[in-house]
């Protein structure tokens, strides 16, 4: 059986779903993400991988969809 990994942070500056879609596609786009939870309203982020991410592609991710991790 394959180990999961978890990587939770906060997503400052949405404001409605399309703000969550555009969140979920970008970082669905890092290699190894398998599942992407993203809560509008306390901009919870919960990723699950196959590997542990890298902060800083997680970051750049949310970043290239127009938002700050924090």
């Amino acid at each position: 059986m394959s180990e999961t990994h978890t990587f939770e942070g906060t997503v400052t500056g949405m404001t409605c779903g399309h703000c969550v879609a555009s969140v979920t596609e970008e970082v669905q786009e890092i290699p190894g993400v398998e599942k992407v939870d993203v809560v509008l309203e306390s901009g919870a982020l919960v990723i699950t991988s196959a590997e542990p991410l890298d902060d800083a592609a997680v970051r750049a991710a949310v970043e290239e969809a127009g938002y700050q991790l924090t």
